[in-house]
Formats: C-alpha cells, structure tokens, sequence
C-alpha cells in the first residue's frame, strides 16, 4: 500500500464506500509473512517505492511469490540482479501481469498500475562499454521509479574529449550518475564541471591491480571535486535510487 492507495481508502471511508473495520484491516497488514520471505507491503507508504526484490541467491518460485505479494496489494514489482534463466520462469508463472526484462540491465519490472510519469532529469554516464551493465542497471531502475534518464556512454578519462562534449548536457542535468572501472576517475572530472550532485559507481572492471574495483571505489572516496557522493562497488540500483530521491524531492509531500 502506498500513499495514493491509503488516500483512496480513506475517501471511500469518508463517502461511506468502505467500512471503517475493512478499512483498518487493510492498514493494519505492514507485512506478509511467506515461507521464505517477510514482504514489507508498506515500505512504499513509508518512503514511496515499494519493496525490491534482490534475485540473486533466490529461486525463481520464490520471486513469484514475493512478486504476488506485492501484487495482491496494488504495488508494482522490481527485481534486480535477474538472470535469464530466472526471468523465464517468473514470465511463464506471471504471463497475465505486464512483464518487461532488460538483458543487459538484468531488470524485470513487474506492473499492475500505469507506468509513472517520468520527471526531472537524471543522466547516467559510463566510462566505458564494459561498464555498462552496470550503468544500465542504475539507468533502468532510474527508469522505473518514474525518472526520465539520458544516457551518455564511453566517454572515459582516456579521452577526455569526449566527456567534454556532453558537459552542456550533463549541466541540464539535476543528478549525475558517473560509473567508472579502472582507475574511477571519471565521476571527480565530472563534478568539478557541473553544479548538480554526482554519484559516483565503482564497477570491478579492470585489470588485475583494480582489485575487483576497490581501486576504482578508493579513487571516487578521495575524489578532490566536492559533491561527489559513493555508492558500493557495482551497485547500479543503490545510485539509482539515490539519485531518483533526489531527483524527486520536491514531489514529496
């Protein structure tokens, strides 16, 4: 249940629509407790975005269920870090929901409301084509969560020409996503050119002395530009989601 629904709920109380019991035996349900799994049905009352859901380590039956729990309450679903294998068997058990799945993101998202409007404007930058699974990752839950996103991809510190070439854009911007491996360089460029908030994403691409990206992470943490914030080595959807409340703060009510 999210803001819009408690708000629809109580007018229909008010008109007399509803009983008040049926009422708060709706509001009084904070969590559905599975087998597997407890599902926070009221996170996206408390902070607006409905529970994600991790696909990693989790079978494709017990996505469905928490996919259906979700559901069952009028609240979209987003599954992250999804295989295609996965993707498959959650698509054949929910064929009657509106599934979409991004390969290269390795995102489903799940609908039983209308897709949001699309506000604001956040860009998500990658360094280099090997980073943009990660970059894709933030762009489509970006996506998701109602932003509009602009993508601007391989325009690394190697040539720096070309991040150059976006700066009129990324300055249009009101967050940036910068996603870099190597030597992370990227996001600190960026934020000593623009005047909106930077995230930084270090991802494990590199060679052997990047240390799985905690070179690229050490680099963004000691960045010498201000206002670069840093999320965890190839975490996408933690700037995504980062980047979209900030994106979003004045929608809040």
């Amino acid at each position: 249940m999210d803001r819009v629904a408690v708000l629809e709920l109580l007018d229909a109380v008010r008109n007399g629509r509803t009983d008040v019991e049926v009422a708060v035996e709706r509001l009084s349900v904070a969590a559905v407790t599975l087998a597997y799994a407890t599902v926070d049905v009221h996170r996206a009352l408390r902070t607006g975005i409905p529970e994600v859901i991790y696909a990693s380590g989790k079978t494709a039956i017990q996505i469905v269920g928490i996919l259906e729990a979700l559901h069952e309450r009028g609240q979209d679903g987003l599954v992250t870090r999804i295989s295609a294998e996965k993707t498959a068997e959650v698509v054949a058990s929910l064929s009657h929901r509106a599934l979409r799945w991004s390969a290269e993101a390795q995102v489903l998202v799940s609908r039983v409301n209308a897709a949001p409007e699309l506000v604001g404007r956040i860009a998500v930058v990658s360094a280099g084509t090997s980073d943009i699974r990660v970059s894709e990752e933030a762009a489509v839950v970006a996506e998701a969560l109602g932003n509009h996103v602009v993508r601007v991809n391989d325009v690394g510190v190697a040539g720096i020409h070309r991040v150059l070439d976006q700066i009129e854009l990324l300055r249009g911007m009101r967050v940036i996503i910068v996603v870099a491996g190597m030597d992370g360089a990227l996001p600190g460029v960026v934020a000593g050119l623009v005047r909106v908030p930077v995230i930084a994403v270090p991802t494990s691409v590199g060679y052997g002395a990047s240390f799985g990206g905690v070179a690229a992470l050490l680099t963004m943490l000691n960045a010498c530009s201000p206002g670069v914030t840093v999320v965890n080595i190839d975490n996408g959807f933690g700037a995504a989601y980062q980047a979209s409340l900030i994106n979003q703060l004045d929608l809040v009510r």
